[in-house]
């Protein structure tokens, strides 16, 4: 049916008005045709630089970074204190740790390799989700909105930007710190293997690699207890608890081969590139488990995160 405007003497379509009007209501109230507000695009909510920026302005992550920067100082200190040949050609890493820069970053990336770097990945994972739903933000989080994707996708790329800030900051202060005060030697092995300073520096790059990919584990299993729990610290804790128990069992060795299958099992596989002839069967085998293992636990935190309840 149609109806005629008395005053144009047009004939019009009922339809036709009905959708002037509807688009003349979105207009007014900068509403779009797919329903969402005028101008609003999901791709510019949260954005990464943003995120860096406010992650890096908390307290916990210049903590962090602070006595990661600290820690080669004190191990310096420590070396100072006790009994330590600068000219040691033989012995273990720690009695290598004063032979040269090489040896003293081999030392620091050992000694923090246990314990200290996977509770940094734990940390700063663990503590993505967890706390945005501690401090009850996160619904308003996502009712700004942004999609459930794009916060988990952002947070996970900002704490693994500052994962690998931490890794690399370590050995590289460790560097320096070494230059300073036992010089630019070989790196020796323990088993006597010496490699020229140059190549050891593209050893340490390598072994640095190595190691972030290895606590890729970490940081999936972290993310899976962040999006299951409101308590960042039983995300923190419960992920560090498991690399110790991993890290317990790999000592049994009446367990056999089944500890190859521990996601810590080939955490120092690093240690094979110091070597005048390197063996990469070992990390070949601790970059699989690794990947598989992160990513698995990575998409289950997606999984779970999307279709959670999300109360606070």
């Amino acid at each position: 049916m149609s109806g005629t405007d008395p005053d144009a003497g047009v004939h019009t379509d009922p339809a036709a008005l009905d959708e002037l009007t509807e688009a003349a209501g979105r207009e007014h109230t900068g509403v779009g045709q797919d329903g969402a507000v005028e101008g609003y695009r999901a791709s510019r909510t949260l954005r990464l630089g943003v995120e860096l920026r406010r992650q890096l302005k908390r307290r916990r992550t210049q903590l962090v970074l602070g006595f990661v920067v600290l820690l080669p100082f004190i191990l310096v200190v420590a070396f100072e204190i006790g009994q330590s040949s600068p000219n040691r050609r033989s012995g273990g890493f720690v009695d290598l740790a004063t032979a040269s820069a090489p040896n003293f970053v081999v030392l620091a990336l050992f000694v923090a390799g246990g314990f200290l770097l996977p509770t940094i990945v734990a940390l700063f994972f663990g503590d993505t989700i967890a706390s945005e739903a501690s401090w009850s933000s996160l619904k308003y989080l996502l009712a700004i909105p942004v999609p459930r994707h794009r916060v988990l996708r952002q947070k996970a790329v900002t704490s693994g930007l500052l994962s690998i800030l931490a890794l690399v900051l370590l050995p590289l202060i460790s560097l320096v710190v070494g230059l300073l005060w036992y010089g630019a030697g070989d790196a020796i092995s323990p088993t006597g293997d010496a490699i020229p300073f140059g190549r050891s520096l593209i050893v340490i790059a390598l072994s640095v690699v190595y190691i972030v990919i290895q606590l890729a584990w970490v940081a999936g299993l972290a993310l899976l207890l962040s999006v299951s729990t409101d308590a960042p610290l039983g995300a923190v804790g419960g992920t560090v608890l498991v690399a110790i128990l991993s890290q317990i069992l790999d000592q049994i060795t009446a367990l056999g081969g089944l500890r190859d299958y521990l996601p810590t099992h080939y955490a120092y596989a690093w240690m094979d590139l110091i070597a005048t002839d390197i063996d990469w069967t070992n990390m070949a085998a601790g970059v699989l488990s690794a990947v598989v293992y992160g990513t698995v636990l990575t998409l289950l935190g997606a999984r779970r995160f999307a279709t959670k309840d999300i109360t606070s």
